[in-house]
Formats: structure tokens, sequence, C-alpha cells
């Protein structure tokens, strides 16, 4: 089977070290050997959302996260704020919906950043809305939002700001506590360089408040359980054992490097990629360029969904093509988690072989 250069924003290359401990044996969950492990990332996981506030773990994908910053944390009927910059975003609208909250779309166009002063003239004209919610980086677009701006705008209100930072955590800097943000959603096949499988949520004590008279139903990913076996360093429903132990080794990779020093990588090599793209000819399409991926805008003739697939396919390399209305329009690379510089320039050498190719063949 030919080798596979994985490119895209998620899942990420895994690591060989943390490979390794995946293929450990497994161990039973509820013993003081699971706890012990468990408690301790517990506490790493703090470092990298920088954060003293709990941060618990649930067995499912990041949207599983996006649900329970939902229905943990209003009643029905509640009023939020979905700022709509990419399909991710536009996630937030559908959760909120499906429990019957009434979601206020704030649409910003494909490729920019929100304004902040937007949010702050939105809540001044409703003062019921109880939280507002926002992507770090959108995936599906390459944009990184000002979530230092947004958290002074959100910490003058009784509001809860909301941020899904699945694909930014650990890439695009993150300042949980120091940037008044309330909740914190992550997911583990991103720049925490495991599979996917493993959801995180950090809580801040304005945020807790809500938990107990929130009148949504919820069950699985009802924080009330999360905290109690957190108490006891357990969880309430079985754990993703494996992945618990990788995370480990994962963390461990992340403090040997140093946090700061994963944030420079990440928008050095951002930066890189960027400067080949636009050497190539083609246009950014963020308009706020994330160090978790870039999003290149394809030349006119090209077909997106093809050149994805015969890089894939025929070549070896994985990129991520456009969503929704980008469909076929952009490419997108991650330069993220265990991705190197020379990964980074493999895949760039790629894209650039097949874009002459397809434009030979096109004539």
């Amino acid at each position: 089977m030919k080798t596979n250069l994985l490119l895209t924003p998620g899942p990420t290359p895994v690591p060989e070290a943390v490979r390794r401990v995946l293929a450990e044996p497994i161990i039973h969950h509820r013993t003081p050997q699971y706890r012990k492990i468990f408690q301790d990332v517990s506490e790493r996981l703090k470092k990298v959302f920088l954060t003293k506030n709990p941060v618990y773990t649930y067995t499912g994908s990041g949207t599983m996260c996006m649900e329970a910053s939902i229905v943990n944390f209003h009643s029905t009927g509640d009023q939020t704020l979905v700022v709509e910059g990419g399909k991710f975003a536009e996630r937030f609208t559908k959760i909120a919906k499906a429990f019957g909250l009434k979601p206020t779309a704030m649409k910003v166009t494909y490729g920019e950043a929100v304004n902040p002063e937007a949010v702050r003239e939105e809540l001044k004209k409703n003062k019921d809305i109880k939280s507002v919610c926002v992507q770090l980086c959108e995936t599906s677009t390459a944009v990184l939002n000002d979530i230092k701006a947004l958290g002074k705008v959100v910490a003058e209100t009784d509001a809860i700001l909301i941020v899904d930072a699945i694909s930014g955590l650990a890439a695009d800097r993150l300042e949980t506590d120091n940037w008044g943000v309330d909740l914190v959603i992550g997911g583990s096949q991103k720049a925490l360089m495991l599979p996917p499988g493993l959801a995180f949520l950090s809580v801040s004590a304005k945020a807790r408040q809500r938990v107990d008279t929130a009148n949504i139903p919820r069950f699985y990913s009802d924080l009330r359980a999360y905290e109690k076996g957190m108490a006891d360093a357990d969880t309430p429903w079985t754990p993703a054992v494996g992945l618990v132990l990788g995370l480990g080794k994962s963390l461990e990779l992340i403090e040997q490097e140093g946090l700061e020093n994963v944030f420079k990588r990440c928008a050095d090599n951002a930066a890189f990629a960027r400067e080949k793209v636009k050497a190539m000819g083609m246009e950014l399409f963020s308009k706020a360029p994330s160090s978790t991926l870039t999003a290149a805008v394809l030349p006119q003739g090209i077909d997106g969904k093809k050149l994805v697939k015969v890089m894939r396919d025929e070549k070896g390399v994985t990129f991520a093509g456009g969503q929704g209305e980008l469909e076929g329009k952009i490419v997108r690379m991650c330069h993220m988690g265990a991705i190197t510089r020379s990964d980074l320039e493999e895949g760039l050498r790629v894209l650039r072989a097949t874009l002459e190719e397809m434009s030979v063949g096109s004539k």
C-alpha cells in the first residue's frame, strides 16, 4: 500500500511514540492504575488549555462537546448568538435549534473574521442573549477569530463565551483564563496528535453556575455526571482507554517542546505555506489566516475535487478540499500537530506538480 502523507486539518498524523502507546495491551478502566493515569492527563490538559478550570474528557468526536456546551448551560427557549463564518460555525446553529434554543446567526463573509464590535452591538441590542458561540479557527475557511477581543466584549455581559477550538487548540494561541473564555471545546485528532475519539470541555466558574438550572434533557453528556466522576479521577461511562493512554504521551511531546514553541512552530510553518502558495500564483482564501491550516483559492479551470483525488489516490498526499459553497474552489492544508516542515515541502511540491499537469491537460 502506498504511503500516505496526511496534511488534512484532522485527523492529523499520529507520531510513532504515540502509536507505540496505542499498541500496548489494554487495561481496565475501573482500576487505581487507570484512575491515576486519567487524573494525570486531566491536570496536564489544563496547561494546553491555559486554564486553571477543570477540563472534562468525553468519549466522542468534538461535536459531542459542542452539544455538551449547549445542553448543560442553557434552557429551552434561551437565546444564543452564533457567529456564522463557515460550515463548522453553522453546526452550532443546528445544535442549538435541535435542543429548542433560539439562535441568532451573525453572518460573517466566508474568509473574514468576525468584528468584535459587531458582537458588542448585538449584545447591547439584545440583553436576553445567554451565550456567544464562535470558532477559534474556522476550519472550513482557515480563518482565525480574535478571541481575546471577543472575551472582553462578552465579559461585560451575563452571557458566556463558547469557543470551538477543536482544530485550533495547541496551534493557534488561546489563553482561556486570561481572555475570559467560559467554555473551550477540543478534540483529540487535531494538534493533540491522536486518532479521533476524545473530546474535551473546559468550564469556567461563570459557566458552571448555569448547569444546575439548565433544563434541557441530557444524559450521556450531563456535566454533573462528569463532575462526579472527576472527583474520583474517573468518568461516568466507559472511556476510550487506549486514547487516554496515548494522550499521556502526546501531552508529553507537547511539554517537551514547550507550548510557546509549539505556537511558534505552527506560526512559522503557516507563514512558509502561505508564501509557497502565493508563489504558485494562488490567493489565500482567509483574510485573517490561522496557524492551524492554510486555504488556497484554486486557479480558474482547475477542478478542486479532482485535484484532491489525484493527489491522494495517485500520489499519496492528502489535502482537504472546500466545503459547502467552497467545494471544488479551494484546497486546505494543515500545519499543526506532528506535521513537519519537510512534510509541508513535499505536500506543496506535489500540489505544484499536480496543478501543472491539470493545467496542461485542460488546454
